[in-house]
This record gives C-alpha cells, sequence and structure tokens, in this order.
C-alpha cells in the first residue's frame, strides 16, 4: 500500500516537473523579429528510424544538424532563401526554395527514408544509407510537432 502511494506520488512530481521545464522552455523562445523572417527546423522522433543526424543548410551554409526529436530556428533578413538537408540520394527532394516577408515563419520537416539505399549479405553483414527529404508543412501541423520537440540551438556538431 505506501509502494503504490510512494509510486503516485514520485510520478506526480515527474510530470509537475516536465511541465514546468516545457512551460520554461516555451516562453524563453524570443519572438521573430518584426522586420525580419524565421525558418524552423524539425525532425521528429522515431526509434525504429535512423538516429543520425543530417546537416542542415541555409543558403549553402551549414546552419546545425538535425538530431531526431529536436527543433531549432533561424531568422533570416526576407527575401528568396534556399534550405536543404545533406542526404545520400540528391533526388531533388531535399532543397526547397521558399519567399519570406517580414514577420513570416516557415517550418521545414527533416524526413529520413530509410529503405530507399540498402543491401548487403543474405545473413546480416548489409549496409543502409541514410537518405534525408525536406518537407515544408502549414504552422497548423507544424507547431504541434515543434511543440512536442526539444528545441536546440541552430549550430553544427564539432
Amino acid at each position: 500500500m505506501k509502494i503504490k502511494k510512494l509510486v503516485r506520488t514520485m510520478m506526480l512530481a515527474a510530470a509537475g516537473g516536465l511541465l514546468f521545464v516545457l512551460t520554461a522552455s516555451a516562453q524563453a523562445l524570443p519572438p521573430a523579429q518584426p522586420l525580419g523572417a524565421r525558418i524552423w527546423i524539425y525532425h521528429e522522433l522515431n526509434p525504429n528510424e535512423s538516429m543520425a543526424q543530417p546537416y542542415v543548410r541555409i543558403d549553402g551554409a551549414v546552419v546545425g544538424a538535425s538530431a531526431p526529436g529536436t527543433a531549432f530556428y533561424r531568422d533570416l533578413p526576407p527575401g528568396r532563401h534556399q534550405i536543404s538537408v545533406d542526404s545520400y540520394v540528391d533526388d531533388g527532394n531535399q532543397t526547397k526554395i521558399v519567399d519570406l516577408v517580414p514577420g513570416s515563419q516557415v517550418y521545414a520537416k527533416i524526413v529520413p527514408f530509410g529503405d530507399i539505399v540498402q543491401g548487403g549479405g543474405e545473413f546480416g553483414g548489409g549496409y543502409h544509407r541514410n537518405t534525408y527529404y525536406l518537407w515544408l508543412y502549414p504552422p497548423e501541423v507544424a507547431q504541434p510537432a515543434i511543440a512536442r520537440s526539444q528545441i536546440v540551438a541552430a549550430v553544427a556538431p564539432r
């Protein structure tokens, strides 16, 4: 009886702590600059897919590595920008051109495709190449996914 009460208390405390962390991190995000625009990059977590972290580029420059379960953003001046994700296969689905207006936000999702390039031995020892697509989503789809993600700094790993 005491163990059940202790477990329930611990679960409530953990849930409260998680709620605090989520609320605090959501409030810590600065708003987009009124004369600028923002590009969000997110990569939903699926433990059945590769945990690789492909580089994301804006206008050819690496702005971050997209880890599963994370999201980051980059504030940019208005205008035409190219967003891309590094991938083993380059079939045109890795790059998007976006036209940003002041105050706008664009949501780009990194989508892994694990079965495009694979093969090898019949009984193991095979190979697999990480292939990623970049898809643009509307705010009503992207914002809930980003809210479930860990917000990270938009920097590339060393």
